[in-house]
């Protein structure tokens, strides 16, 4: 089939390429820009388009991608919260996804957010490169004994939780709507949320981003927190109010941050702006706090993942292309309610 891939960068042409050339014989077409409005000419006459986390698929774009031919969405990524799926369903455009790539991937890079900020690894590579050497202001503290809140336990929160666990001996608390049974008999402590975020010294997100979950993390969370709790997310950004956070960081509510997400990082991430003015004040806020590390979504970015990625999507395609049941279809049932 003809497939046209938006927010193209050189690993996904190189991955998708050698992925095709293996087991599928699908018709490429590479376009570096992200699918917004002002970019959907480009799909024009593709029957499938392969976007990626920050491309746009809202009614507007949906009505131009199905007046122009297109009758599949194959997203290379596991969340789905980009694509509205009742305009998607109502104009006949199929919905598939990456469900699972490589946890681990996410999971490993999640542990080592909360080493680094734990123990101030980042801002020691900053001085040392500096040649300051001192060790003030940079006491962290053992997780050994530490409560470790994990806020969803689906198969990246459920790794986090055992590494935690038993790799760094932490009392964990989790989260979900769903309670994994394999980690009740690890000794995981299913709780709610107020008790969770009242009692953890780290709150990890590991929860889809719905309507009932958008900012889960907000102003009277960030108050109900133990005082300098640390706050990690390599999830959905929009499951944290920035803004509150921002504020719960100058009061020394909250003891640090580590996202890998931002709520609007859209125009942001995966590119080099390092010559450019980033009028995002908030984000700008952010990075000026010592205590704050962000990166630009790479929890998934291993070889492996990109992968998996790879092969799942393109036989997404392949699925549909030869007229079978999309076993990773994203339907509104998907959408579940928090918990």
């Amino acid at each position: 089939m003809r497939v046209v891939v938006f927010s193209t960068k050189s690993y996904d042409r190189l991955t998708l390429t050698e992925r095709n050339a293996a087991g599928h014989t699908h018709e490429l077409v590479f376009q570096e820009p992200r699918l917004t409005l002002a970019t959907v000419p480009l799909a024009a006459g593709f029957p499938v388009i392969c976007g990626f986390v920050n491309d746009v698929f809202d009614a507007p774009v949906l009505e131009a991608l199905a007046a122009g031919g297109t009758r599949l969405i194959a997203l290379r990524a596991a969340g789905f919260n980009n694509v509205d799926l009742r305009a998607a369903h109502r104009l006949d455009i199929a919905v598939a996804r990456v469900p699972a790539y490589s946890p681990h991937a996410v999971s490993e890079f999640t542990v080592g957010l909360i080493l680094s900020l734990v123990r101030s690894i980042h801002r020691a590579h900053a001085r040392t490169r500096n040649n300051n050497f001192a060790l003030d202001g940079l006491l962290g503290f053992d997780l050994y004994g530490r409560a470790i809140g994990i806020v969803g336990t689906g198969r990246i929160g459920a790794l986090v939780a055992r590494t935690m666990a038993a790799g760094f001996g932490c009392r964990v608390l989790a989260h979900d709507v769903y309670p994994n049974p394999d980690l009740l008999a690890c000794g995981v402590d299913y709780t709610d949320m107020p008790r969770l975020i009242a009692e953890s010294d780290v709150v990890t997100l590991h929860c889809p981003l719905t309507p009932a979950t958008r900012h889960l993390i907000d102003a009277g969370t960030i108050a109900a927190m133990k005082q300098g709790a640390l706050l990690v997310n390599t999830s959905r950004g929009a499951l944290i109010d920035a803004e509150a956070v921002v504020e719960g960081l100058k009061n020394g509510q909250l003891g640090g941050l580590a996202m890998d997400v931002y709520e609007q990082e859209a125009d942001l991430f995966f590119e080099d702006l390092s010559s450019e003015i980033v009028r995002d004040d908030t984000l700008q806020r952010l990075l000026m706090f010592p205590n704050v590390l962000v990166t630009s979504h790479q929890a998934f970015f291993t070889q492996e993942a990109l992968a998996a990625i790879a092969e799942t999507t393109l036989g997404n395609i392949s699925a549909f292309a030869r007229g079978e049941t999309l076993e990773n279809a994203v339907t509104e049932a998907l959408i579940q309610p928090s918990g």
